[in-house]
Protein backbone atom coordinates (compact mmCIF):
# COMPACT_ATOMS: atom_id res chain seq x y z
CA UNK A 1 0.00 0.00 0.00
CA UNK A 2 2.77 2.34 0.97
CA UNK A 3 4.29 1.48 -2.23
CA UNK A 4 1.73 2.51 -4.12
CA UNK A 5 1.22 5.73 -2.73
CA UNK A 6 4.76 6.43 -3.42
CA UNK A 7 4.42 5.83 -6.78
CA UNK A 8 1.70 8.23 -6.71
CA UNK A 9 3.43 11.14 -5.10
CA UNK A 10 6.14 10.50 -7.45
CA UNK A 11 3.42 11.23 -10.59
CA UNK A 12 2.50 14.07 -9.13
CA UNK A 13 5.68 15.10 -8.34
CA UNK A 14 6.67 14.86 -12.22
CA UNK A 15 3.65 16.64 -13.79
CA UNK A 16 4.66 19.42 -11.12
CA UNK A 17 8.44 19.16 -12.18
CA UNK A 18 7.97 18.54 -15.70
CA UNK A 19 4.63 20.29 -16.63
CA UNK A 20 5.39 21.02 -20.22
CA UNK A 21 6.47 17.42 -20.70
CA UNK A 22 3.48 16.15 -19.58
CA UNK A 23 1.23 18.62 -21.45
CA UNK A 24 3.02 17.99 -24.58
CA UNK A 25 2.58 14.34 -24.12
CA UNK A 26 -1.26 14.79 -23.28
CA UNK A 27 -1.26 16.63 -26.62
CA UNK A 28 0.26 14.36 -29.18
CA UNK A 29 -1.94 11.34 -27.55
CA UNK A 30 -4.99 13.79 -28.11
CA UNK A 31 -3.89 14.81 -31.74
CA UNK A 32 -2.77 10.85 -32.67
CA UNK A 33 -6.09 9.47 -30.99
CA UNK A 34 -8.29 12.36 -31.94
CA UNK A 35 -10.89 11.23 -29.87
CA UNK A 36 -13.22 14.39 -30.55
CA UNK A 37 -13.26 13.99 -34.01
CA UNK A 38 -11.60 17.62 -34.33
CA UNK A 39 -9.04 16.63 -37.82
CA UNK A 40 -9.96 17.07 -41.36
CA UNK A 41 -10.07 13.74 -41.72
CA UNK A 42 -11.74 12.33 -39.08
CA UNK A 43 -14.28 9.05 -39.93
CA UNK A 44 -12.33 8.65 -43.42
CA UNK A 45 -9.87 5.66 -43.63
CA UNK A 46 -6.64 7.51 -44.67
CA UNK A 47 -4.10 5.29 -45.70
CA UNK A 48 -1.66 7.71 -46.79
CA UNK A 49 1.54 6.35 -49.04
CA UNK A 50 4.88 7.15 -50.45
CA UNK A 51 4.79 8.47 -54.05
CA UNK A 52 7.27 9.73 -56.82
CA UNK A 53 8.25 13.39 -57.37
CA UNK A 54 10.84 15.53 -59.43
CA UNK A 55 13.50 17.14 -57.19
CA UNK A 56 11.69 20.55 -57.05
CA UNK A 57 14.79 22.45 -57.88
CA UNK A 58 15.50 20.77 -60.68
CA UNK A 59 11.97 20.98 -62.17
CA UNK A 60 11.16 24.62 -60.89
CA UNK A 61 14.87 25.20 -62.38
CA UNK A 62 13.38 24.28 -66.06
CA UNK A 63 10.86 26.37 -65.94
CA UNK A 64 10.85 30.11 -67.36
CA UNK A 65 9.99 32.24 -63.74
CA UNK A 66 7.69 34.92 -65.32
CA UNK A 67 5.29 31.69 -66.37
CA UNK A 68 2.68 32.94 -63.56
CA UNK A 69 1.88 36.38 -65.46
CA UNK A 70 1.24 34.44 -68.71
CA UNK A 71 -2.43 34.55 -68.46
CA UNK A 72 -2.63 38.47 -67.89
CA UNK A 73 -1.78 38.26 -71.56
CA UNK A 74 -5.61 36.48 -71.60
CA UNK A 75 -9.49 37.58 -71.80
CA UNK A 76 -11.87 35.69 -69.11
CA UNK A 77 -14.76 34.64 -71.26
CA UNK A 78 -18.40 33.92 -70.54
CA UNK A 79 -18.28 35.36 -66.90
CA UNK A 80 -21.55 34.38 -64.85
CA UNK A 81 -22.74 32.16 -67.97
CA UNK A 82 -21.09 28.98 -67.27
CA UNK A 83 -19.94 27.31 -64.49
CA UNK A 84 -17.46 24.70 -63.53
CA UNK A 85 -16.50 24.04 -67.40
CA UNK A 86 -14.07 21.41 -67.51
CA UNK A 87 -13.09 20.62 -71.02
CA UNK A 88 -13.29 22.61 -74.84
CA UNK A 89 -13.75 20.71 -77.76
CA UNK A 90 -15.21 21.64 -81.24
CA UNK A 91 -16.93 19.25 -83.70
CA UNK A 92 -15.73 18.57 -87.67
CA UNK A 93 -17.69 22.00 -89.13
CA UNK A 94 -15.63 23.91 -86.22
CA UNK A 95 -18.89 24.79 -83.87
CA UNK A 96 -18.08 25.20 -80.49
CA UNK A 97 -16.89 25.16 -77.63
CA UNK A 98 -18.84 22.84 -76.25
CA UNK A 99 -17.84 22.30 -72.33
CA UNK A 100 -18.99 19.72 -69.55
CA UNK A 101 -20.70 21.97 -66.78
CA UNK A 102 -20.98 21.21 -62.92
CA UNK A 103 -24.27 20.56 -63.19
CA UNK A 104 -23.98 17.65 -65.35
CA UNK A 105 -24.80 19.46 -68.76
CA UNK A 106 -22.52 19.26 -72.13
CA UNK A 107 -23.33 22.67 -73.06
CA UNK A 108 -22.82 24.21 -77.01
CA UNK A 109 -21.56 28.09 -77.64
CA UNK A 110 -24.12 29.05 -80.31
CA UNK A 111 -22.61 32.81 -81.47
CA UNK A 112 -22.97 36.21 -79.65
CA UNK A 113 -26.51 36.28 -79.88
CA UNK A 114 -28.05 33.06 -78.98
CA UNK A 115 -25.54 32.45 -76.52
CA UNK A 116 -24.95 28.78 -74.94
CA UNK A 117 -27.64 25.89 -75.59
CA UNK A 118 -28.08 22.90 -73.93
CA UNK A 119 -26.46 19.75 -75.81
CA UNK A 120 -26.45 17.16 -73.68
CA UNK A 121 -27.18 15.68 -70.62
CA UNK A 122 -25.90 12.47 -68.57
CA UNK A 123 -29.17 11.78 -66.74
CA UNK A 124 -32.52 11.28 -68.19
CA UNK A 125 -33.89 12.41 -65.35
CA UNK A 126 -32.09 15.36 -65.01
CA UNK A 127 -34.16 18.32 -63.90
CA UNK A 128 -32.98 21.96 -63.92
CA UNK A 129 -34.71 22.66 -60.58
CA UNK A 130 -32.80 19.39 -58.91
CA UNK A 131 -29.24 20.07 -61.17
CA UNK A 132 -29.06 23.55 -61.80
CA UNK A 133 -27.88 26.25 -59.13
CA UNK A 134 -25.61 28.51 -60.70
CA UNK A 135 -22.56 29.62 -58.82
CA UNK A 136 -23.38 26.66 -56.27
CA UNK A 137 -22.26 24.08 -58.81
CA UNK A 138 -18.60 24.86 -58.61
CA UNK A 139 -19.14 23.96 -54.71
CA UNK A 140 -19.47 21.16 -52.21
CA UNK A 141 -23.08 21.58 -52.24
CA UNK A 142 -23.69 20.45 -55.62
CA UNK A 143 -21.00 17.17 -54.74
CA UNK A 144 -24.32 15.36 -53.23
CA UNK A 145 -26.23 15.81 -56.79
CA UNK A 146 -23.18 14.99 -59.31
CA UNK A 147 -24.42 10.94 -58.96
CA UNK A 148 -27.72 12.17 -60.13
CA UNK A 149 -26.81 15.00 -62.54
CA UNK A 150 -23.87 13.69 -63.62
CA UNK A 151 -20.25 15.31 -64.13
CA UNK A 152 -19.18 15.18 -67.59
CA UNK A 153 -14.98 15.93 -67.83
CA UNK A 154 -13.16 14.80 -70.68
CA UNK A 155 -14.91 15.56 -74.56
CA UNK A 156 -14.40 14.18 -77.66
CA UNK A 157 -15.92 13.96 -80.77
CA UNK A 158 -15.65 11.01 -83.28
CA UNK A 159 -13.87 12.68 -86.63
CA UNK A 160 -15.92 10.30 -88.37
CA UNK A 161 -19.33 9.49 -86.81
CA UNK A 162 -19.76 12.94 -85.23
CA UNK A 163 -20.80 11.48 -82.16
CA UNK A 164 -19.68 13.37 -78.76
CA UNK A 165 -17.73 10.51 -76.31
CA UNK A 166 -17.95 11.62 -72.59
CA UNK A 167 -15.95 11.02 -69.50
CA UNK A 168 -18.80 11.61 -66.98
CA UNK A 169 -16.83 11.19 -63.40
CA UNK A 170 -19.79 9.15 -61.73
CA UNK A 171 -21.77 7.28 -65.08
CA UNK A 172 -17.94 6.16 -66.56
CA UNK A 173 -17.87 6.36 -70.80
CA UNK A 174 -20.42 7.62 -72.01
CA UNK A 175 -21.70 8.88 -75.99
CA UNK A 176 -23.62 11.61 -76.93
CA UNK A 177 -25.49 11.76 -80.80
CA UNK A 178 -24.76 13.76 -83.55
CA UNK A 179 -27.79 15.73 -82.62
CA UNK A 180 -27.58 15.71 -78.66
CA UNK A 181 -29.69 14.46 -76.33
CA UNK A 182 -29.36 11.75 -73.31
CA UNK A 183 -26.05 10.43 -73.37
CA UNK A 184 -25.83 6.73 -73.82
CA UNK A 185 -23.88 4.25 -71.60
CA UNK A 186 -20.74 2.72 -73.10
CA UNK A 187 -18.47 1.23 -70.02
CA UNK A 188 -19.24 1.33 -66.45
CA UNK A 189 -17.08 -1.12 -65.59
CA UNK A 190 -13.66 -2.41 -66.17
CA UNK A 191 -11.70 -5.82 -65.07
CA UNK A 192 -14.47 -6.71 -63.39
CA UNK A 193 -14.44 -3.50 -61.23
CA UNK A 194 -16.55 -0.51 -61.17
CA UNK A 195 -15.31 2.54 -62.98
CA UNK A 196 -15.55 5.01 -59.98
CA UNK A 197 -13.79 8.32 -61.27
CA UNK A 198 -14.11 8.49 -65.44
CA UNK A 199 -11.75 11.61 -66.19
CA UNK A 200 -10.64 12.20 -69.69
CA UNK A 201 -10.57 10.36 -72.81
CA UNK A 202 -8.99 10.23 -76.50
CA UNK A 203 -10.16 8.40 -79.43
CA UNK A 204 -7.65 6.42 -81.73
CA UNK A 205 -7.52 5.83 -85.40
CA UNK A 206 -8.75 2.68 -85.45
CA UNK A 207 -12.28 3.65 -83.25
CA UNK A 208 -10.49 2.64 -80.04
CA UNK A 209 -11.11 4.90 -76.65
CA UNK A 210 -8.59 5.75 -74.28
CA UNK A 211 -9.42 7.07 -70.71
CA UNK A 212 -8.82 7.60 -67.49
CA UNK A 213 -10.12 6.25 -63.85
CA UNK A 214 -8.73 7.99 -61.71
CA UNK A 215 -8.89 5.73 -58.56
CA UNK A 216 -10.44 2.16 -57.45
CA UNK A 217 -11.06 3.80 -54.17
CA UNK A 218 -12.81 7.10 -54.83
CA UNK A 219 -14.54 9.03 -56.51
CA UNK A 220 -14.81 12.63 -57.56
CA UNK A 221 -17.12 14.02 -54.43
CA UNK A 222 -13.82 13.03 -52.63
CA UNK A 223 -10.89 13.34 -54.99
CA UNK A 224 -8.67 15.42 -52.63
CA UNK A 225 -8.35 11.97 -50.59
CA UNK A 226 -6.36 10.79 -54.02
CA UNK A 227 -4.38 13.68 -53.38
CA UNK A 228 -3.58 13.45 -49.92
CA UNK A 229 -2.92 10.01 -49.65
CA UNK A 230 -1.19 9.66 -52.63
CA UNK A 231 -2.68 6.70 -53.56
CA UNK A 232 -2.00 4.84 -57.08
CA UNK A 233 -5.42 2.57 -58.03
CA UNK A 234 -5.54 4.68 -60.80
CA UNK A 235 -6.09 2.88 -64.50
CA UNK A 236 -5.70 3.58 -67.84
CA UNK A 237 -8.38 1.98 -69.89
CA UNK A 238 -9.50 1.32 -73.74
CA UNK A 239 -12.79 0.48 -74.78
CA UNK A 240 -12.91 -1.38 -78.18
CA UNK A 241 -16.52 0.18 -80.09
CA UNK A 242 -16.79 -3.78 -81.71
CA UNK A 243 -16.92 -5.54 -78.95
CA UNK A 244 -17.73 -3.50 -76.43
CA UNK A 245 -15.33 -4.65 -74.19
CA UNK A 246 -13.31 -2.53 -71.98
CA UNK A 247 -9.38 -3.59 -71.04
CA UNK A 248 -7.20 -2.20 -68.30
CA UNK A 249 -4.12 -1.05 -69.97
CA UNK A 250 -2.63 0.49 -66.86
CA UNK A 251 -3.04 0.21 -63.52
CA UNK A 252 -1.57 1.22 -60.12
CA UNK A 253 -1.21 4.93 -62.02
CA UNK A 254 -1.14 8.23 -59.37
CA UNK A 255 -4.36 10.37 -60.19
CA UNK A 256 -4.23 9.44 -63.89
CA UNK A 257 -6.28 12.72 -65.52
CA UNK A 258 -5.68 14.37 -69.06
CA UNK A 259 -5.54 12.11 -72.29
CA UNK A 260 -3.77 13.02 -75.42
CA UNK A 261 -2.89 10.82 -78.32
CA UNK A 262 0.13 12.01 -80.58
CA UNK A 263 -0.97 12.76 -84.33
CA UNK A 264 1.35 10.06 -85.82
CA UNK A 265 -0.81 8.15 -83.01
CA UNK A 266 2.30 6.12 -81.71
CA UNK A 267 2.06 7.13 -78.17
CA UNK A 268 -0.91 8.32 -75.80
CA UNK A 269 0.18 11.09 -72.78
CA UNK A 270 -1.28 10.66 -69.81
CA UNK A 271 -1.14 13.47 -66.61
CA UNK A 272 -0.78 11.89 -63.11
CA UNK A 273 -2.02 15.21 -61.22
CA UNK A 274 -0.67 13.84 -57.80
CA UNK A 275 3.20 13.40 -59.22
CA UNK A 276 3.06 16.66 -61.06
CA UNK A 277 3.77 15.08 -64.37
CA UNK A 278 2.88 13.35 -67.91
CA UNK A 279 3.61 9.91 -68.64
CA UNK A 280 3.94 9.01 -72.50
CA UNK A 281 2.74 5.37 -73.14
CA UNK A 282 3.64 4.07 -76.59
CA UNK A 283 0.74 2.65 -78.52
CA UNK A 284 2.97 1.48 -81.94
CA UNK A 285 6.62 1.03 -82.97
CA UNK A 286 9.49 -0.63 -81.50
CA UNK A 287 8.81 0.62 -78.52
CA UNK A 288 5.05 -0.39 -77.97
CA UNK A 289 3.92 -1.14 -74.45
CA UNK A 290 6.88 1.10 -72.85
CA UNK A 291 5.96 3.68 -70.66
CA UNK A 292 8.10 6.99 -69.33
CA UNK A 293 8.11 10.19 -67.98
CA UNK A 294 7.20 12.51 -70.98
CA UNK A 295 7.79 15.84 -68.49
CA UNK A 296 7.85 17.00 -64.59
CA UNK A 297 5.41 19.96 -64.62
CA UNK A 298 5.69 22.64 -62.01
CA UNK A 299 2.46 22.32 -60.82
CA UNK A 300 -0.61 19.97 -61.12
CA UNK A 301 -1.70 18.89 -64.13
CA UNK A 302 -5.09 18.44 -65.72
CA UNK A 303 -6.00 18.21 -69.47
CA UNK A 304 -3.79 17.73 -72.09
CA UNK A 305 -3.58 18.52 -75.43
CA UNK A 306 -2.24 18.99 -78.94
CA UNK A 307 -2.37 21.79 -81.19
CA UNK A 308 -1.44 19.49 -84.08
CA UNK A 309 2.23 20.72 -84.77
CA UNK A 310 3.58 18.28 -82.32
CA UNK A 311 3.32 20.37 -79.16
CA UNK A 312 0.60 19.68 -75.87
CA UNK A 313 -1.38 21.84 -73.80
CA UNK A 314 -1.02 21.24 -70.24
CA UNK A 315 -3.64 22.79 -67.80
CA UNK A 316 -1.87 23.24 -64.51
CA UNK A 317 -4.38 23.77 -61.41
CA UNK A 318 -2.05 25.80 -58.75
CA UNK A 319 2.07 25.36 -58.16
CA UNK A 320 4.15 23.30 -56.39
CA UNK A 321 6.18 23.76 -53.56
CA UNK A 322 9.01 22.37 -51.28
CA UNK A 323 6.77 21.40 -48.90
CA UNK A 324 5.00 18.86 -50.80
CA UNK A 325 8.14 16.92 -51.94
CA UNK A 326 8.90 16.70 -47.99
CA UNK A 327 5.38 15.20 -47.60
CA UNK A 328 5.34 12.95 -50.66
CA UNK A 329 8.01 10.58 -49.15
CA UNK A 330 6.82 10.54 -45.45
CA UNK A 331 3.66 9.33 -45.43
CA UNK A 332 3.59 8.81 -41.21
CA UNK A 333 4.23 12.83 -41.69
CA UNK A 334 1.22 13.51 -43.03
CA UNK A 335 -0.67 11.27 -41.09
CA UNK A 336 0.11 13.99 -38.27
CA UNK A 337 -0.21 16.87 -39.53
CA UNK A 338 -3.49 15.68 -41.28
CA UNK A 339 -4.57 14.78 -37.58
CA UNK A 340 -4.43 18.31 -36.61
CA UNK A 341 -7.23 19.67 -35.00
CA UNK A 342 -7.53 22.13 -37.77
CA UNK A 343 -9.20 22.72 -41.30
CA UNK A 344 -8.60 21.78 -44.72
CA UNK A 345 -7.43 24.86 -45.89
CA UNK A 346 -6.22 26.38 -42.76
CA UNK A 347 -3.42 23.09 -43.10
CA UNK A 348 -3.25 23.09 -47.16
CA UNK A 349 -3.57 26.86 -48.20
CA UNK A 350 -0.09 29.22 -47.98
CA UNK A 351 -1.79 32.78 -47.08
CA UNK A 352 0.81 35.56 -47.36
CA UNK A 353 2.26 36.04 -43.81
CA UNK A 354 0.84 32.56 -42.99
CA UNK A 355 2.38 30.29 -40.37
CA UNK A 356 1.24 27.18 -41.55
CA UNK A 357 4.09 24.33 -41.64
CA UNK A 358 3.76 25.34 -46.31
CA UNK A 359 4.59 28.81 -45.45
CA UNK A 360 7.91 27.81 -43.34
CA UNK A 361 8.68 25.49 -45.86
CA UNK A 362 8.58 27.57 -48.30
CA UNK A 363 10.69 30.26 -46.70
CA UNK A 364 12.89 28.03 -45.25
CA UNK A 365 13.53 26.88 -48.78
CA UNK A 366 14.00 30.41 -49.98
CA UNK A 367 16.35 31.40 -47.40
CA UNK A 368 18.47 28.55 -48.73
CA UNK A 369 18.93 30.06 -52.14
CA UNK A 370 15.55 28.94 -53.93
CA UNK A 371 13.74 31.03 -56.47
CA UNK A 372 12.12 33.92 -55.32
CA UNK A 373 8.74 35.12 -55.92
CA UNK A 374 5.27 32.88 -56.52
CA UNK A 375 6.17 30.02 -58.26
CA UNK A 376 4.09 29.80 -62.10
CA UNK A 377 0.49 30.19 -61.41
CA UNK A 378 0.73 31.50 -58.20
CA UNK A 379 -0.73 34.05 -56.52
CA UNK A 380 -2.21 36.51 -58.91
CA UNK A 381 -2.44 33.89 -61.74
CA UNK A 382 -3.91 31.73 -59.13
CA UNK A 383 -6.50 33.78 -57.38
CA UNK A 384 -8.25 35.08 -60.77
CA UNK A 385 -9.05 31.10 -61.27
CA UNK A 386 -7.34 30.39 -64.07
CA UNK A 387 -6.18 26.43 -62.67
CA UNK A 388 -2.53 28.33 -62.18
CA UNK A 389 -1.42 28.83 -65.96
CA UNK A 390 -1.11 27.30 -69.03
CA UNK A 391 2.25 25.41 -70.09
CA UNK A 392 2.66 24.55 -73.29
CA UNK A 393 5.07 21.35 -73.73
CA UNK A 394 7.19 21.10 -77.24
CA UNK A 395 8.32 18.17 -77.78
CA UNK A 396 11.61 18.37 -79.76
CA UNK A 397 12.19 15.43 -82.62
CA UNK A 398 15.55 15.09 -82.21
CA UNK A 399 17.59 13.52 -79.52
CA UNK A 400 17.87 16.59 -77.27
CA UNK A 401 16.01 17.35 -73.96
CA UNK A 402 12.44 18.32 -74.25
CA UNK A 403 12.20 22.22 -74.37
CA UNK A 404 9.30 23.95 -72.75
CA UNK A 405 7.65 27.08 -73.40
CA UNK A 406 4.27 29.01 -72.83
CA UNK A 407 2.66 30.07 -75.96
CA UNK A 408 -1.07 32.08 -76.70
CA UNK A 409 -2.88 29.71 -78.61
CA UNK A 410 -6.99 29.23 -78.88
CA UNK A 411 -9.10 29.02 -76.12
CA UNK A 412 -8.46 27.19 -72.61
CA UNK A 413 -10.14 26.33 -69.93
CA UNK A 414 -9.89 25.74 -66.16
CA UNK A 415 -12.30 23.90 -63.54
CA UNK A 416 -13.84 27.10 -63.14
CA UNK A 417 -13.46 29.73 -65.89
CA UNK A 418 -12.63 29.94 -70.11
CA UNK A 419 -9.63 31.91 -71.55
CA UNK A 420 -9.17 32.99 -74.95
CA UNK A 421 -5.89 33.98 -76.14
CA UNK A 422 -4.56 35.59 -79.07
Amino acid sequence: MEEKKLQLRRGRDGIVQYPHLFFAALALALVITDPFRLSPLAGIDYRPVKHELAPYREVMGSWPRDNASRLRRGRLEFVGEVFGPESIEFDRQGRGPYAGLADGRVVRWMGEKAGWETFGVMNPDWSAKVCANGVNSTTRNQHDKEQLCGRPLGLRFHRETGELYVADAYHGLMVVGQSGGVAKSLAREAGGEPILFANDLDIHRNGSVFFTDTSMRYNRKDHLNILLEGEGTGRLLRYDPETSEVNVVLNGLVFPNGVQISEDQQFLLFSETTNCRIMRYWLEGPRTGELEVFVNLPGFPDNVRSNGRGQFWGASDCCRTPAQEVFAKRPWLRTAYFKLPMTLTMLTHEERGGCTVLALLRRRWQRHGGARGPGPGGDEAGERGAGGGREAVDRDRGAQPYRHRSIPLGPVASERHVYRFR
